[in-house]
């Protein structure tokens, strides 16, 4: 699982962006509206600073998943779902943490709300039929709706309908062990009657009693037609070993997308088939230890990474410089770091290059009434870039 977050471009190369960012934008500003509308809910005051360092702490969900040696990874972060009833000021007060309300589709390059949207519209309305005529005759009375398969007015007792049932599981034994093709499958007696006992059997008998009309000495010549005792299987005992064994290799590298399994491993099975067999296989002895395996081989992962010191010298560091940052003019560093293209000749105290660090912006905000002198006097070269000069691209933060 991966996050991605939208900040500015440092080398302003990247236009192929563009037209992603325009959509992502559009709908990055729907959720600074719902985002205003929750901080109005929860009368909290925030300032234009804040907001300007909220858009750093806002991540966007993405099913992509990316893998990273451990030797890259820089310290442990914080994602959450935000509530509306949560202050988003809350995020701020607290280091290395974010939170995300949408999430990002590659394939559609759009964003869209984690959360299930209100069915609102004529898609989503009942069709109401129009008023019949007094004395007029309904046409839906003549057509066949579904079909009658089992009657609780029955004459049978529950004692006689479980003896029936006993009988099908008889015949289906009987059945299997004369059977060439079970025989081979399941050689062993117990197998067959472990098949025969399965719930098939029992639906099986429950049909021919309603065909019977709820007559048992009419039902068991149905049992046993032309004297001829008749299998009925489910998917699990149809499918072979191997077929079986094929399956579950797909199961776990596509997992329940039915339909890659059968159009690249099973393509002589049927869609129907291939659930069904699904949700039968999760019935199974094999499918309670495969899960046991699964969950000790989790609990054996590697659960904490040793973060050695990272030590190796910034190659942005700007040696012997103690000029004045253009962006916070009264502060001295006692380091500086070159940011952004190289012929722009931009630099960043060591406080606000953390912050570039860890959330991929600028930490002060470019106030909008300073004076234009001052950025006039500023040498050509010399130059300070804000968060709005170059286009957007997209961050990745992957979770460990």
């Amino acid at each position: 699982m991966s996050f991605h977050l939208i900040f500015s471009n440092i080398d302003g190369s990247d236009d192929d962006y563009d037209e992603e960012c325009t959509n992502e934008i559009a709908n990055s500003n729907n959720n600074d509206n719902n985002s205003k509308e929750g901080l109005k809910r929860s009368n909290t005051v925030i300032t234009e600073q804040q907001k300007h360092q909220l858009k750093h702490r806002e991540l966007f969900l993405s099913r992509q998943v990316e893998c990273l040696p451990a030797t890259h990874i820089r310290g442990k972060c914080s994602v959450t779902l935000h509530n509306d009833a949560e202050p988003l000021t809350n995020y701020l007060v607290r280091d290395e943490a974010f939170y995300y309300k949408l999430i990002y589709d590659p394939n559609l390059k759009t964003l869209q709300e984690d959360r299930g949207s209100m069915r609102i519209g004529s898609d989503y309305q009942s069709e109401i039929q129009c008023l019949l005529k007094s004395k007029s005759e309904d046409v839906r009375l003549t057509e066949v709706h579904e079909e009658l398969v089992w009657s609780p007015s029955h004459s049978l007792t529950v004692q006689e309908i479980d003896m029936f049932c006993l009988l099908a599981k008889a015949v289906g034994t009987y059945g299997r062990a004369h059977d060439t093709s079970s025989s081979t499958r399941q050689p062993l007696l117990l197998s067959a009657t472990a098949s025969a006992a399965r719930d098939i059997t029992r639906q099986h008998a429950h049909d021919i009693l309603h065909e019977a009309n709820y007559d048992l000495n009419k039902a068991i010549n149905l049992l046993l037609p032309g004297g001829q005792p008749i299998i009925y299987r489910d998917q699990l005992e149809d499918w072979s070993a191997n077929e079986t064994n094929i399956f579950e290799e797909a199961l776990d590298k596509y997992s329940k997308v039915f339909t890659d399994i059968l159009s690249n491993c099973l393509p002589w099975k049927t869609h129907k088939s291939i659930v069904e067999l699904y949700y039968f296989w999760k019935t199974t002895d094999r499918y309670v230890r495969q899960r046991r395996t699964k969950l000790a081989a989790q609990e054996h992962k590697l659960k904490q990474v040793y973060i050695p010191n990272y030590n190796k010298p910034n190659p942005a560091v700007l040696y012997h410089n103690t000029d004045k940052t253009i962006n916070r003019p009264s502060l001295n560093s006692p380091q500086w770091y070159a940011w952004g293209p190289s012929n722009a000749n931009s630099r960043l105290c060591t406080d606000c290059w953390s912050y570039w660090k860890r959330y991929g912006g600028l930490k002060s905000i470019e106030s909008k009434e300073r004076d234009k002198g001052e950025l006039s006097s500023a040498s050509s070269h010399d130059t300070i870039l804000t968060s709005f000069d170059y286009p957007f691209i997209r961050h990745t933060c992957c979770l460990i």
